[in-house]
């Protein structure tokens, strides 16, 4: 999983590099390309070959004194958290990063592991003050979803969605959907490379997926593919696919709708009427994603061009891949706050960081730090 994101942000820094080649303002922007970290795919090539697979909830001793766990968080296939354990004058001190935290119940995705008691915990706060709204079941959801736009109403449904983990949630919903709820498959076109090789190393280690998943395959033998669901391989078939004349389904990257085939999809069928365009995951400030979401949006430029916004823009939490404030606090709770000696809260916007900061210091957890940019501390 890691080599093919490694691969595909190389090829996108590769091409930014060939743009900038042929800009007028080549010197300039090659000036401030100089202090920016890129890597290209030779670069990726060679930290691959230096990769070392770990099991999962095994002790791996890295040196004398020295050991580190992956723990499985439950947020992407193969997500972990990183606990490492130091003997230190005879005294074995823990420290403990949680990375994304996943949430329970997940389609595809097994709950995240608890992490035992540590002396020290980075943790993340992506969503450090909000809990999920939509609990509803994946599969009904999109069914109804479904059943609006594209039956009751023959229009396109465009789902911006991250090609990895998103997109393989989505369709083994939709494999599960046609498969039990008695829909007729609607032409559900996946248009992303990265998709697709994901979704390939997902059936291929499938046994790392939750029971239910395991059980589906083993019942339907596949967890993906079903009638009516063709993946897009080249640009001419990406940009056939925005004037198809039935109903159907776009799945594109990227979730954000900034750059990837996903921008044109949108900037296709904004002023479409019989279009709705859902998203079902976190959109960043100031992306084309968020502003699209902002409500009463009459217009907006994409692609350079001002369009007024006659789509449906809908959204859900469903498929959301990370654990909410309560997910936050389960993790959290099972550490001591009197044996707990800090913990650092990273990885999400300020008032995230400062709410959950509030909620875990009413549970007894005194020794908070939200570090600064470059803030060092030892421990």
């Amino acid at each position: 999983m890691a080599e093919i994101l490694l691969y595909d942000a190389a090829s996108l820094y590769q091409k930014k590099l060939k743009s900038i080649q042929n800009s007028k303002k080549r010197s300039k922007k090659f000036r401030a390309l100089d202090s920016e970290p890129y890597y290209l795919s030779n670069h990726v090539k060679h930290a691959v070959d230096n990769f070392v697979p770990l099991a999962f909830n095994r002790r791996f001793k890295f040196k004398d004194g020295g050991w580190v766990t992956f723990i499985p968080a439950g947020h992407l296939l193969g997500a972990a958290h990183i606990l490492i354990e130091v003997e230190n004058n005879g005294k074995v001190e823990s420290i403990c990063f949680s990375g994304d935290i996943g949430r329970k119940n997940y389609p595809l995705l097994a709950d995240p592991d608890p992490v035992s008691e540590v002396d020290y915990l980075v943790c993340e706060t992506t969503y450090g003050q909000r809990e999920h709204e939509d609990n509803e079941d994946p599969v009904q959801k999109l069914k109804s979803i479904i059943q609006e736009y594209c039956i009751d109403k023959p229009g396109r449904l465009i789902i911006p969605s991250f090609s990895v983990g998103r997109t393989q949630a989505l369709l083994y919903t939709l494999n599960k959907l046609y498969e039990s709820e008695g829909i007729k498959p609607i032409k559900v076109f996946t248009d992303s490379p990265l998709a697709r090789a994901s979704t390939e190393i997902h059936d291929k280690y499938s046994h790392y997926l939750n029971t239910e998943a395991k059980e589906f395959k083993e019942y339907e033998e596949t967890l993906f593919d079903f009638e009516n669901l063709f993946y897009m391989k080249t640009n001419k078939e990406s940009e056939q696919i925005s004037s198809h004349s039935e109903p159907c389904i776009i799945i594109s990257s990227s979730g954000m709708v900034q750059g990837g085939r996903v921008e044109y999809h949108v900037a296709q069928n904004i002023e479409n009427s019989y279009a709705a365009i859902l998203f079902i995951g976190y959109t960043t400030e100031n992306t084309l994603g968020s502003k699209l979401r902002k409500k009463d949006i009459k217009e907006l430029v994409i692609q350079g061009a001002r369009k007024e916004v006659n789509a449906h823009i809908i959204s859900t939490d469903v498929f959301s891949g990370h654990g909410d404030l309560e997910d936050l606090k389960t993790f959290v709770s099972y550490q001591n706050p009197k044996k707990l000696k800090k913990m650092f809260l990273v990885h999400g916007e300020l008032d995230s960081m400062l709410n959950f900061k509030s909620v875990l210091s009413e549970k007894g957890f005194d020794s908070i730090e939200i570090p600064e940019w470059s803030q060092t501390f030892e421990l």
